[in-house]
């Protein structure tokens, strides 16, 4: 069962991988204090993007909606410009941290026997930390881009180093996006 939604959840099969693209959305690019490395990140995010689409593995893009931040349907909800999702690409909307709490995630990724997610967006000790222990609680095999996501703290970058060091103890596959590959979890990171 997941503890999220307290319905049977099947157990997670297959040897495919999928990068999930975590709320990179324009709203979080408009804060006073602006994302960390922002184009960098971006560019980051676009390259993994292509490489995944290259090696046919599935890209999802989670768009969180919340009434203060995010409004459903706003300009601040909509993805970042730079992010144009694919014909095949997934969106899954959500309202929590974790991007499976709630959500079609899951079933969809087993559909696909996905069993292996790359976890890349914002924000580092929000959403991505979340999704990062939610998938991990869900039997998937998780790997963060370390160089993949950032947050608009001013204490971002000890942040991310602080998370990166965090959800690696915590079993989160941890690597440079550089060093990413798409395919089984048996191929190098």
């Amino acid at each position: 069962m997941s503890q999220a939604t307290q319905i049977p959840v099947p157990p997670v099969q297959g040897q495919a991988t999928a990068l999930l693209v975590i709320d990179v959305q324009q709203g979080l690019f408009r804060k006073s204090t602006p994302i960390y490395r922002a184009e960098p990140l971006l560019n980051i995010l676009t390259t993994l993007i292509e490489r995944a689409h290259a090696a046919g593995a599935p890209v999802i893009y989670i768009q969180h909606a919340s009434d203060k931040v995010l409004p459903f349907g706003s300009a601040d909800w909509q993805l970042h410009p730079r992010l144009q999702p694919g014909v095949d690409d997934l969106i899954v909307h959500k309202q929590h941290g974790n991007a499976f709490e709630d959500t079609p995630l899951h079933a969809a990724l087993v559909e696909r026997g996905i069993v292996r997610v790359i976890v890349t967006g914002l924000v580092t000790h929000g959403c991505v930390k979340a999704t990062c222990l939610g998938a991990l609680a869900l039997g998937y095999t998780a790997t963060l881009a370390a160089d993949g996501h950032a947050s608009y703290s001013k204490d971002a970058a000890q942040l991310i180093e602080e998370w990166n060091r965090r959800l690696g103890a915590a079993g989160v596959i941890v690597a440079p996006a550089s060093q990413i590959a798409f395919g089984s979890p048996t191929e190098p990171c």
